[in-house]
């Protein structure tokens, strides 16, 4: 639907943002594609309006995803659903400021069918992993599935399991941290009296000198809940530079992302009941990282 408006003077992106209520890189993005004219003309982000000419904008929809080429990296598919491992540094589906590049966009340029159900730009995602982190998730490919899933995941009945180094040494051999988890702008803090509830069970699975190789199990599905927890206790997850992770011990073994990867998932199959269990080693980056540290 076009929208129409009198333009105020400044820059082109500014005054469309702030006509349509929506980011500046959104503004850009429909400038750039050619959704947004000037008494009739396309003209670059940076144009200087003097006031008062015609502007013509069509927004971009909610759920309108461009599907993309490239690699998937799939470990189990049938009809109802699949897993795979996603690559670190991969959003797993766009938000209103980030259309492109996303995993829910390279599944739609493979063909995959994702169920539309829940939220328009998060079609078949009924779990997620931050853009850092790599390793398995589910994916629903129709309504049976996805209802089944997310039912299994508000449930706890999916095991998931992550691998991940922190920083110092941990002395306890297994522990569970419950730490109340709140948003506050583009952190995830821990806080008692306003959080929401959360909880992860950890256990060591070998020590070194200034680090620890740990496994994480999520009880709770909380935004940065494995981050946030384990620096919550002193134990920043190594690259994590949002959490206290970085520093020295992260450039000296090449970290560029958090030492956090999904490595084991297991359910039973929401539509035939078999049980699926898969396993992921660790990537590149982050095997090379803990051979340095074994030296």
């Amino acid at each position: 639907m076009t929208e129409s408006f009198a333009a105020e003077a400044g820059r082109l992106d500014t005054e469309v943002a702030r006509a349509l209520g929506i980011s500046r890189a959104d503004a850009q993005r429909a400038i750039e594609e050619g959704r947004v004219r000037v008494n009739g003309t396309v003209r670059q982000k940076s144009f200087r309006l003097l006031g008062g000419e015609a502007v013509e904008a069509v927004p971009r929809d909610p759920g309108d995803l461009q599907p993309e080429p490239g690699p998937l990296d799939v470990r189990f598919e049938d009809e109802h659903l699949l897993v795979l491992s996603k690559a670190p540094g991969m959003p797993v589906h766009p938000t209103a400021s980030h259309r492109a590049g996303t995993l829910v966009n390279r599944l739609l340029g493979a063909g995959v069918t994702l169920y539309p159900g829940g939220e328009p730009d998060r079609p078949g995602i009924v779990h997620r992993l931050d853009a850092g982190t790599s390793g398995l998730m589910v994916v629903a490919k129709d309504e049976p599935a996805f209802t089944g899933l997310s039912s299994l995941f508000r449930s706890h009945d999916v095991d998931r399991r992550y691998l991940t180094l922190v920083r110092g040494v941990v002395t306890t051999d297994r522990f569970l941290i419950e730490a109340p988890l709140e948003r506050q702008g583009a952190r995830v803090v821990a806080r008692a009296t306003t959080g929401r509830p959360a909880s992860t069970e950890v256990e060591v699975r070998e020590r070194f000198e200034k680090a620890t190789l740990m496994e994480a199990r999520p009880r709770t599905g909380r935004t940065h809940q494995i981050r946030v927890h384990l620096s919550a206790v002193g134990h920043p997850i190594i690259g994590d530079r949002r959490y206290g992770g970085g520093g020295d011990s992260a450039d000296r073994l090449g970290l560029v992302r958090p030492f956090l990867h999904s490595w084991f998932i297991g359910f039973d199959h929401p539509v035939t009941g078999e049980r699926v269990e898969i396993e992921d080693p660790l990537p590149n980056d982050l095997a090379k990282a803990l051979a340095a540290v074994r030296r």
